[in-house]
């Protein structure tokens, strides 16, 4: 009898399986795990340094250092970025835990910071690789050991998202939450197959027959353990709740009307989310209220409701059953049931309520406005509006994904007869799933376990019709190596031509997708890491101790933040490489803290932050922007401006969208063929275009203090717009892909010229990196003839201690210049740093 037709008969079964199918997996395993580590050479560094893949890399590592320096106490609280609000940490504690236990082991208790940054790098790709391990288990228990197998290669292989997340140097939790979610499906699969098969009622538990209760009540506790290590790994972990709670009113509607007993799923329901509510229980903040994003009272109210509504699905279906009701009047109840309970909730707590009702629409629904340009929240099936299956393609191949699809369509078909608990539990996480990759694109990598295991069961069945069992059976009767020979002997012609089936639309497609992702390179831009070691370098230390702990504030309270504290503006995606690389504190940062701009409607007023100050139409209102994120007297929300290529050029459109005031940015022009869009007026107006674009010319308080090496961008075409159109003379060149401001008080140049006559100034700019570029600005003298010019750039001295060490600054003297006059003026440091006046 095979493992499909038994799928259940002892712990050894699950932990052991036959030895030709445990070497399988672990060849499979071991390929996974070279796949994943093949871009290491853009990882590891010739001079010894990592670079980290992803945004949310650098973060984790930071945290990993924390934690490390203070062991076993880990930072919750960030008070070095978001600057000056710092920002609640929402990461999940076991991620960095596990990198620290292994960091502190293999360093003998004091690793270097190298072999931490190994360690880091590796992480995602050795649990990346462990993954194929409990797909393999649920292909086994669908059906039979060779979807098992088919399920473990399609996993190792599995391209997309899946698979970016989990190659080395993407130290982030994402491969974690896949890992320990799938883990949790498994250990819940067998845990219902197991008291199902037992014939356990609720009755054993009272009787105490533990030969009945011991299997299914270790797999339950094995499963309320994964989830908990996976809601541990991401807080928003409560989505496989909503899981196994929909499918459980599906599987007790089905059992009702099959007049079966649902007490198995029941205490596998009980059982399970008890153990996940003690677990989680002492990582809970008090504070953080009912959280959705933070470890609260939300996420053991959930499991403690999941619990209860077991418990009270399997009482009713046991009084529907003692009082004979017709079979069809049991959703009604259920429905009726379940209706009661939210009102009860909403009386109970208003604003739990509220989180349970607006959460489904957080996870499925399409954003709009500012989230939608985020790229983990956009839809998987929508680009700007217009429905692709180019995403779907791209993260599962075209035969992947509509083979899952398929797979959903026979195994909701099989509803219709007498369905496996596993196969009703794999389709209604499954349909889920696909759901949320419709609202979210981030859930790519979970349906990526999805594909390969309803794949691997299309191919499992299309085995069954050229009678793989036979094969199967033989196989199992292999003891050692010098026997494989003996059974392959025993293969069929139409076996050979399903297996060439299989392999050419599941297994090569995503293979060689598989293979052209290792060869991407995606790693940080090195123009970020160069300036943010300039930052580090060159800039005054903010005051902080950079791996320390330190309390959150009281509610409605501001951190206490030393004198010497400033903040760096810049767009939110760049925000962990400032903090992490730089040691510097950024305004905004990659949980989407301090963008500010709208979120509700174009009605509501703009808060101050990164969308709001590279919008400005103006210097003022910029400045105005930077005054007001720091409501401390005399103190201004970020001491530093850093723009680059990008910002400027691809992902500007994603600041207004901020904002919720996005046209007028560009313009439709015929170019003789097609309509293509040109930026516009506004656009080259607003601050982000006068610092890159511009080099920050004319500015009064901002100047460039540093630029980076040139990268490829689009900097150059929007300039040719800018002198075609506009009457520009820029230099059509590329510049530094990263720039560096500093807002400075500016010395104020004051003279007398003639009444109503134009003043101008100007001087010649030579950037660290040689390049020259003229700074200008001109007024009209007042009707007395008194004119002022506020300018950032010192002439004489260069830097001061203590303060910017800049390599960039003016090659001469300021040159003033009205009527047939022409002067020199020179500026100290000084003057620019303290806003003194300084007669021309």
């Amino acid at each position: 009898m095979s493992s499909q037709d038994h799928p259940v008969s002892s712990f050894k079964d699950i932990i052991k399986s036959s030895w030709p199918y445990a070497l399988a997996v672990a060849i499979i395993g071991f390929i996974s795990l070279w796949i994943r580590t093949c871009p290491s050479a853009t990882v590891f560094l010739s001079d010894g340094s990592v670079r980290f893949t992803a945004n949310d890399a650098w973060f984790h590592m930071r945290t990993l250092r924390v934690l490390l320096e203070n062991y076993p106490h880990r930072m919750f609280f960030d008070p070095m970025t978001n600057y000056p609000n710092g920002s609640y940490i929402h990461f999940g504690p076991l991620f960095d835990q596990m990198m620290a236990i292994t960091s502190l082991i293999l360093g003998m208790g004091h690793p270097s910071s190298h072999l931490v940054d190994t360690v880091g790098a590796y992480f995602p790709a050795v649990l990346g690789a462990l993954t194929v391990i409990p797909v393999y288990y649920i292909g086994k228990y669908l059906g039979g050991h060779k979807t098992g197998v088919l399920a473990a290669i399609l996993i190792a292989f599995a391209p997309g998202q899946f698979l970016t997340r989990s190659l080395v140097g993407f130290t982030d939790h994402h491969v974690a939450e896949s890992l320990f979610s799938t883990l949790f499906m498994m250990f819940f699969m067998l845990a219902l197959i197991s008291a199902k098969e037992k014939n356990l009622r609720f009755e054993d538990v009272f009787n105490k027959k533990f030969t009945v209760l011991k299997e299914p009540f270790l797999y339950s506790v094995l499963a309320g353990v994964m989830y908990s290590a996976y809601q541990l790994s991401w807080p928003g972990g409560s989505l496989f709740l909503l899981i196994v709670l929909v499918y459980a009113v599906f599987q007790y509607i089905f059992d009702n009307f099959r007049n079966e007993s649902s007490d198995y799923l029941g205490f596998t329901g009980v059982v399970t989310c008890l153990v996940s509510t003690i677990l989680i229980l002492p990582f809970v903040h008090p504070d953080m209220g009912f959280s959705l994003y933070y470890y609260s009272w939300f996420h053991v109210v959930t499991a403690l409701g999941t619990m209860v509504g077991f418990a009270v699905l399997s009482l009713i279906e046991r009084e529907f059953k003692r009082k004979k009701m017709k079979t069809y009047y049991y959703p009604l109840i259920i429905l009726g049931a379940g209706i009661l309970g939210l009102i009860f909730i909403k009386i109970l707590s208003p604003s739990f309520y509220s989180l349970i009702i607006n959460a489904p629409s957080t996870v499925f629904g399409i954003q709009h406005g500012g989230p939608s340009t985020i790229g983990e929240a956009s839809s998987t099936f929508y680009d700007d509006g217009v429905f692709t299956m180019s995403k779907a393609y791209e993260y599962f191949t075209p035969t992947g994904f509509f083979a899952s699809l398929l797979g959903m369509f026979i195994l909701a078909a099989n509803l219709f007869r007498k369905p496996k608990t596993q196969e009703v539990l794999l389709l209604i996480w499954s349909l889920l799933i696909l759901f949320a990759i419709y609202g979210q694109n981030r859930f790519a990598y979970y349906y990526s376990i999805n594909v390969s295991i309803l794949s691997a069961y299309l191919g499992g069945l299309l085995l069954d019709k050229v009678k793989w069992k036979e094969l199967d059976q033989k196989f199992s009767t292999v003891k050692s190596p010098a026997d494989i020979p003996k059974v392959l002997k025993f293969i069929k012609v139409q076996q050979i031509f399903a297996i060439l089936v299989i392999v050419i639309f599941l297994i090569y497609p995503v293979y060689g997708s598989a293979m052209a992702y290792t060869k991407i390179s995606n790693g940080t831009p090195s123009p970020w890491v160069e300036a943010c070691d300039w930052l580090r370098s060159n800039t005054p230390d903010p005051g902080m101790d950079y791996n320390a702990i330190y309390e959150a504030p009281k509610n409605g309270e501001m951190f206490q933040y030393p004198d010497t504290a400033y903040g760096v503006m810049s767009w939110w995606d760049f925000g962990h490489y400032i903090e992490t690389i730089g040691h510097r504190m950024p305004n905004a940062n990659p949980f989407q803290a301090g963008i500010g701009g709208r979120r509700v409607s174009i009605n509501e007023t703009n808060q101050p932050g990164a969308a709001t100050f590279f919008t400005a139409p103006s210097e003022e209102e910029a400045t105005a922007v930077l005054k007001a994120i720091d409501p401390r007297p005399d103190k201004m929300g970020a001491r530093y401006v850093i723009a680059d290529a990008y910002m400027a050029t691809v992902m500007f459109e994603a600041m207004p969208a901020w904002t919720l005031d996005t046209d007028g940015y560009y313009q439709a022009y015929w170019t003789g063929s097609q309509y293509q869009s040109i930026p516009s007026t506004r656009y080259f107006n607003s601050m982000e275009a006068k610092l890159y674009i511009f080099d920050g010319n004319s500015l009064k308080h901002y100047r460039m203090v540093y630029e980076t090496d040139t990268h490829q961008s689009n900097e150059v075409g929007y300039k040719q717009v800018y002198n075609y159109f506009y009457g520009g003379k820029l230099s059509e060149t590329d510049t530094g892909y990263v720039k560096i401001f500093e807002y400075v008080k500016g010395a104020n140049i004051t003279g007398t010229a003639s009444p109503n006559e134009t003043v101008k100034i100007s001087t010649t700019i030579l950037t660290d990196k040689g390049r020259t570029f003229e700074y200008t600005q001109s007024t009209t003298a007042d009707s007395h003839g008194r004119y002022e010019f506020t300018v950032p750039y010192s002439t004489d001295g260069g830097p001061v201690a203590g303060e910017t060490q800049f390599d960039t600054a003016p090659s001469g003297p300021y040159v003033l210049s009205y009527g047939d006059t022409t002067k020199e003026v020179k500026v100290s440091e000084e003057a620019v740093l303290k806003g003194e006046e300084v007669k021309a």
